[in-house]
């Protein structure tokens, strides 16, 4: 396989955790996003998005988007599953992490920054302010979910979970430590979120989660 991806992008970096986790070899393909790599004709031509991370298979298929990246190793390389074995349960864990792949990260990537400096003529500071209050307003949301999970264990009798979701890494996880990891780069405020902070420092002592981070990648500028 190959993975096309930029170091710093967090929807790559979901990716490469997901990789790491199934123990699964492949080519690491940089594409700098700051220098339009993404843009250049080979690489765009790929898929209609021309974003990143891009998933070339053993087969030659080419897959788009973490999420659906994501869920596609987990179908064919099923162990170690990412996604719990009820219907309930993945769905919970689903929504974990379309919380923050959908309503954080699309407020935050770096196309929609890059808008703001360049159309709307964002300064620095308020470009920052921008990113800070859309990542902390979705982690504070994520941290009320967390919340009430840990709720719900604690009335069925179950222990405390330090992961997203019970004692097994999932999609959510894949998707949560990304965010919070680039979060911590740009300064959003988070010590008062025990349970994502939490969970971060749970995966982030997994070797994947660590061999999956920007400062491990090659291209990475760090």
């Amino acid at each position: 396989m190959q993975l096309y991806n930029y170091f710093r992008s967090s929807a790559s970096f979901r990716v490469r955790i997901a990789l790491q986790i199934k123990g699964l070899g492949h080519d690491y393909c940089p594409v700098h996003l700051l220098k339009g790599e993404h843009k250049a004709p080979d690489y765009a031509s790929r898929s209609g998005d021309a974003l990143v991370p891009t998933l070339v298979t053993d087969e030659g298929q080419v897959l788009t988007q973490s999420m659906a990246i994501i869920e596609y190793l987990d179908e064919v390389h099923p162990r170690p599953a990412l996604l719990p074995a009820g219907a309930l349960e993945r769905a919970r864990v689903r929504a974990l992490a379309q919380m923050v792949a959908c309503d954080i990260h699309p407020l935050n990537n770096l196309r929609v920054l890059k808008y703001l400096v360049h159309e709307l003529k964002l300064d620095e500071a308020a470009k920052n302010a921008w990113y800070r209050h859309w990542v902390r307003s979705g982690l504070e949301a994520v941290e009320r979910q967390l919340a009430l999970l840990a709720r719900e264990r604690a009335a069925q009798g179950l222990a405390p979970s330090v992961l997203c979701w019970g004692g097994q890494v999932t999609l959510a996880d894949c998707c949560l430590v990304p965010q919070v990891f680039n979060g911590q780069r740009m300064n959003v405020a988070l010590d008062d979120l025990p349970l994502t902070q939490g969970v971060f420092a749970a995966c982030m002592a997994l070797p994947a989660f660590r061999q999956a981070q920007p400062s491990a990648c090659p291209d990475s500028e760090a």
